[in-house]
């Protein structure tokens, strides 16, 4: 197994090597769905640094005798720890491969330094009962290798946050078999953005596709700050046969410094619809085909992507089963209970001005 896993190498057997993310990212490129190119760096890059770095003296020192119920010691010396990966030496042969990927991607964007998301990917979010899931760091427009590198061990460093180490303490898990692969992969930006649910998250009809979108970066929606514009295709005809369309008010837009600006929109384009036809039908035969790939009814994140021609400029973020309407049992879903349609989505790429802070 090597440090550096593209996602278009990814295979099932690696998922222990690449946690839940970076596996999705490599099946939904192996399946044929178009996703922003990347890599993951595996767990043993991490482990290899760590050893190098003799981490597991520190580790034994500050998590001897830790206390779970007195929060004050807890915080001090989870940060501790943190502040030790975070500033460790990483391994002379991984940060070289780290560097070189980084440059492959870049020179495939054909952009110098191009801006990526680099995103943790633990292993032990995979567990059914990691109640920590999701917790660990995303830092996002990240350019440059020295950034790239600082981002991949402040990653590993919030394997240590004070809920996971917490959780692990309290379960009995050992410290040392929890492991993190980190995804590097070429930020987007998107003209409009949005989520899609292979079934209608209001009743649970599983016969047309649901797709709420809006100006720009997906921050917005996802905060709630804007009301998206909704849709319903028809999953067999890809006819659109609902539309709402919104008033938006702001819209989230990348700035001429790398940097995310909440810019308020005119009459105009705040009341026009943010998708044309053809791009609503790419989503939903995008939807369409994960959700057949997958086998269950799929909630996905997608993005218009600035950077690509037209017809080909939809790509996928993320697509992960849908978890509302696929539990209920068929008479629930028939009685046409309400739903927060926005409960299982997550900030990612589309949501740049999200980085997320260790506990």
């Amino acid at each position: 197994m090597t440090s550096i896993m593209w996602f278009e190498s990814y295979w099932v057997g690696m998922k222990p090597e690449v946690g839940g993310k970076a596996s999705s990212l490599g099946e939904m490129t192996g399946a044929g769905l178009p996703v922003p190119p990347g890599f993951a760096l595996t767990t043993q890059a991490y482990r290899t640094s760590r050893d190098a770095a003799d981490l597991d003296a520190t580790l034994s020192r500050l998590l001897y005798g830790l206390d779970v119920n007195d929060t004050s010691m807890v915080s001090e010396r989870c940060a501790a720890i943190r502040d030790a990966i975070a500033t460790m030496p990483m391994d002379a042969d991984v940060e070289q491969a780290l560097r070189h990927a980084y440059a492959e991607l870049s020179r495939r964007s054909g952009v110098a330094d191009v801006p990526v998301a680099v995103r943790s990917s633990a292993t032990s979010e995979d567990s059914p009962d990691a109640s920590f899931a999701g917790e660990h760091d995303t830092y996002l427009w990240v350019r440059g290798a020295d950034a790239v590198v600082d981002a991949v061990r402040r990653c590993w460093a919030s394997l240590f946050t004070d809920r996971a180490t917490c959780y692990r303490v309290e379960m009995g898990y050992e410290h040392r078999s929890v492991e993190m692969s980190v995804v590097v992969q070429k930020m987007v930006r998107p003209v409009s953005a949005g989520v899609a649910f292979t079934l209608n998250p209001a009743d649970g009809d599983r016969s047309v596709i649901a797709i709420d979108a809006a100006w720009g970066f997906g921050e917005g929606v996802v905060s709630g700050e804007i009301t998206p514009d909704n849709f319903l295709v028809d999953k067999v005809l890809f006819e659109i046969t609902k539309r709402k369309v919104s008033r938006k008010e702001v819209e989230f837009r990348l700035s001429d410094h790398d940097t995310v600006e909440k810019v308020a929109l005119d009459d105009e384009r705040g009341a026009a619809p943010c998708m044309t036809d053809a791009q609503l039908k790419a989503v939903a035969r995008l939807a369409r085909t994960a959700e057949k790939h997958y086998g269950c009814p799929q909630d996905i994140e997608w993005a218009v992507d600035a950077d690509l021609p037209e017809g080909e400029n939809v790509v996928l973020l993320q697509s992960r089963p849908e978890t509302v309407w696929s539990k209920k049992a068929p008479a629930s879903a028939a009685a046409g209970v309400g739903v927060d349609t926005m409960a299982s989505i997550v900030l990612t790429l589309m949501s740049p001005l999200y980085t997320k802070k260790s506990s």
